[in-house]
C-alpha cells in the first residue's frame, strides 16, 4: 500500500502537506504555501523527484553502521551536525560500490 499526501492548514492558516506512511506515520512535512494550487504544484514535485532523488549523507564516514540481515544494531547515537532523527532511529547509508543495474543487452531486437 502506498503512502498518501494531506493537505492541511497551519496555525499561520497557510496551506501545507504531509506526507504519511502507509500505518500512519509521518514521514515528511512541507514548508507553507499560499493556496491549493501551490500546494498541487509542491506534491507534484515531491512525486517526481522522489524516487529518483540522491541521498546526500552529512555524517563522517566512522559513523556509519554496515547492515546485517537479520541483526538490528544496538542504539547509535548519530554524530551529525543535524540532529532532526530521532535518537531512537538508527540510519545506515552506505556507499554504493557500483551499479546496481545488471549489465545485459537491450530489450529491442530486429530491424526497425
Amino acid at each position: 500500500m502506498a503512502g498518501k499526501f494531506e493537505v492541511f492548514l497551519d496555525s499561520e492558516s497557510r496551506f501545507r502537506f504531509r506526507l504519511k506512511a502507509p500505518d500512519g506515520a509521518v514521514m515528511a512535512v512541507s514548508e507553507a504555501f499560499e493556496d491549493k494550487a501551490a500546494v498541487a504544484a509542491g506534491i507534484a514535485a515531491v512525486r517526481e523527484c522522489a524516487g529518483t532523488g540522491l541521498v546526500t549523507d552529512l555524517c563522517s564516514a566512522t559513523n556509519v553502521v554496515q547492515a546485517v540481515p537479520g541483526v538490528v544494531p544496538a542504539k547509535v547515537q548519530p554524530n551529525c551536525d543535524d540532529q532532526r532523527v530521532p535518537a531512537n532511529r538508527v540510519h545506515s547509508f552506505v556507499n554504493a560500490k557500483g551499479s546496481y543495474r545488471p549489465a545485459t543487452s537491450p530489450h529491442w531486437t530486429g530491424a526497425a
